[in-house]
């Protein structure tokens, strides 16, 4: 196995987007075959964020989602990540949703896995934020795991 991979919730909603413009297809593609093909690499995860996110929305894949995401192994919301969630927003690590973002980025750090997958490119694999993501981790004194798409985690033969 090559590590611990928490799975986000936007990597369930897009194994099952049904969208066509040309970017939302390479990035279900890309899922599918992280999820297909290379997932068993990993231990992958998710939490019972995850699937309360997936719960509570309105997308036509919801069903499908939730399902797929219910097969792997949840970690649960402890005060601790939560309370990391706070020191996220607080240092302006990410947005002020302590139910979101920080909240996945925290569990992923308090669990110290290994990768965070996601396709949130804006708040979390970012490479611009990492080093601020990382510092406020090294002051709480969690590792960080790496922020990464499923195209990252494909390996050898990726797309390019």
């Amino acid at each position: 196995m090559s590590g611990v991979v928490y799975v986000e919730t936007t990597i369930f909603s897009f194994y099952h987007e049904q969208r066509t413009t040309p970017g939302v297809v390479a990035m279900r593609q890309w899922t599918r075959e992280w999820w297909d093909k290379h997932r068993t690499r990993y231990t992958p995860v998710t939490s019972a964020a995850v699937l309360a996110e997936l719960d509570a929305g309105q997308l036509p894949h919801r069903n499908d989602a939730l399902a797929m995401a219910k097969a792997l192994p949840a970690i649960p919301v402890e005060d601790a990540a939560t309370e990391i969630a706070d020191v996220y927003i607080k240092h302006m690590v990410m947005p002020a949703d302590p139910s979101g973002d920080a909240l996945h980025l925290a569990l992923a750090s308090f669990h110290r896995v290994d990768y965070l997958l996601t396709w949130n490119c804006r708040h979390l694999a970012n490479a611009n934020k990492f080093n601020h993501i990382r510092r406020v981790n090294m002051l709480l004194g969690l590792p960080t795991p790496v922020l990464v798409t499923p195209l990252e985690l494909l390996g050898e033969g990726a797309p390019s």
